[in-house]
């Protein structure tokens, strides 16, 4: 059996082709505001792992499994800055050392008695946990843009999507399906422009670039840019897992949805949503108009993304027929088994290969 085989979720797709596990890591498990006095239960790419504040309220990540009995350590509660199991008492350390067992005379520090820790990092108003347990991180955390730009406005928020992060990934970057999907919101289904799509591809992201693009037909369009105009739009997937749409029409109004994804299961994707953005009009007039419109799109992403899952399972296989108008998807899932691999490394002098297609919009 493949480590693969080995890894999948109980009960998933015999055949799948999509779902990757990704060592060595950054995901997001939580908001900074989420992780408060008690343990907090998160689940990565399948693995039960339990979050608390230690010494200081520094965040810390154990397996949610006390090596006692088995009982999840998230039951339990957080004392003076170590972990303690609700169910016999044992008490570990931010490092998922064992420094109390209640009765038991001498050194508590047995390897056996240990939890598996995890390196966790708090930054930009999120909680991030390295998916490899026990080991020193090769890399840091994704910093999100323009988050204390001058002039710039910040929304977030976290959603939830039955699909797989590849099709997640996608979705969040594909633009054909907009037309159809929300169609009178972004785009249409009369497709009247013609316009160059440069794709540029790195061993650690892929980007495409849309050149021509009209100021988008739909009510985000014109909030965008009431006057209209042509559009800079780029999407981006940069590893192990942010998705990034950028649009900017002249030089008031510039919109950034960075997208930083958490594969909960095989089939269960977390998305944790920054949405930055200058406008020629009054902030405080946009956001209640922002939320609103964006949640009711992601709905409907997420409704077709359930679908999608739901008949992979039902027929026991993936099959994907890709064109090029597929900008983003065939190359981030090369990414993705890259990693998958650990053969992505970026290097600041790689090279970058780019490609160019039309595409009527």
């Amino acid at each position: 059996m493949s480590p693969r085989e080995e890894a999948r979720t109980p009960g998933a797709p015999a055949g799948n082709i999509s779902v990757v596990h990704l060592p060595n890591c950054w995901f997001i498990l939580c908001a900074s505001r989420e992780l408060g006095h008690k343990p907090l239960a998160r689940t990565l790419q399948g693995t039960p792992l339990v979050l608390f504040r230690g010494v200081g309220g520094q965040p810390a990540a154990l397996l949610d499994r006390c090596p006692h009995r088995n009982v999840p350590l998230s039951l339990g509660k957080v004392v003076s800055g170590q972990l303690q199991c609700g169910y016999h008492g044992w008490t570990f350390d931010s490092a998922g050392e064992c420094r109390a067992i209640p009765g038991l005379f001498g050194d508590t520090r047995a390897k056996a008695r240990c939890a598996a820790s995890y390196a966790v990092r708090e930054q930009d108003g999120f909680v991030w946990v390295y998916s490899t347990p026990g080991v020193e991180p090769t890399s840091e955390p994704y910093r999100f843009p323009l988050l204390e730009a001058k002039g710039y406005s910040t929304v977030r928020r976290t959603l939830r999507a039955a699909g797989s992060l590849h099709a997640t990934l996608e979705n969040t970057l594909d633009v054909p399906h907009t037309a159809f999907l929300h169609g009178g919101l972004f785009r249409t289904a009369q497709k009247s422009n013609e316009i160059e799509v440069v794709v540029r591809r790195s061993s650690s992201q892929v980007e495409a670039e849309y050149i021509g693009e009209p100021r988008p037909k739909g009510l985000v369009g014109k909030v965008l840019a009431p006057g209209g105009g042509v559009v800079q739009h780029f999407d981006r997937f940069l590893l192990p897992s942010i998705a990034q749409v950028e649009y900017r029409i002249g030089d008031d109004s510039h919109l950034m949805v960075t997208s930083a994804m958490t594969p909960v299961s095989d089939w269960e994707t977390l998305v944790y949503a920054v949405v930055t953005f200058r406008l020629p009009i009054p902030h405080w007039l946009v956001k209640p108009f922002l939320t609103p419109v964006a949640l009711h799109i992601f709905s409907q992403d997420a409704r077709i993304l359930k679908r999608q899952t739901e008949t992979i399972q039902r027929f026991g296989t993936e099959m994907y027929v890709s064109t090029e108008l597929d900008v983003l998807g065939p190359a981030i899932l090369r990414l993705l088994r890259s990693a998958e691999r650990e053969k992505a490394k970026a290097s600041s002098d790689e090279p970058v290969h780019e490609t160019r297609l039309k595409m009527l919009v």
